[in-house]
């Protein structure tokens, strides 16, 4: 049976459009938030070190991921009170139920690679020849 959404109570369905677990998906299947997630199953995390650890992400996307999961309940954001303030990251015990799809995700696809990009090569292969 499917869960009823407390808001409208409904059905989930992530198929209907104006299913709020439309807009969970949405979210958590976003990669930054996937690699956000995924480097926190490391243990609590400050920007900077989320920063480094994920590269190509830029200051405002990185923001925008925290904040989108600290709004869903994904993390933890604790601001200590020293000068400068010290900020870190944790997942909650929601953020670490959704940790191990996310991790099972970037394990598929670092196993998985070697296919994918083969499979690429031939599609483009394929593409120049008929020119």
């Amino acid at each position: 049976m499917s869960a009823v959404v407390e808001s409208s109570g409904l059905p989930a369905d992530v198929y209907s459009a104006k299913c709020p677990t439309r807009q969970v998906l949405d979210h958590i299947a976003g990669k930054w938030t996937i690699l956000v997630v995924d480097a926190l199953l490391q243990g609590t995390m400050r920007y900077t070190d989320l920063s480094r650890r994920i590269e190509g992400v830029s200051q405002k996307m990185l923001t925008q991921t925290l904040r989108g999961l600290e709004a869903d309940g994904f993390i933890t954001r604790t601001v200590h009170p020293t000068i400068p303030p010290r900020v870190e990251y944790d997942l909650t015990e929601l953020g670490r139920s959704l940790a191990e799809p996310i991790s099972a995700l970037r394990r598929w696809t670092e196993d998985h690679i070697n296919e994918i990009e083969r499979a690429r090569h031939r599609i483009r292969e394929a593409g120049t020849s008929d020119r």
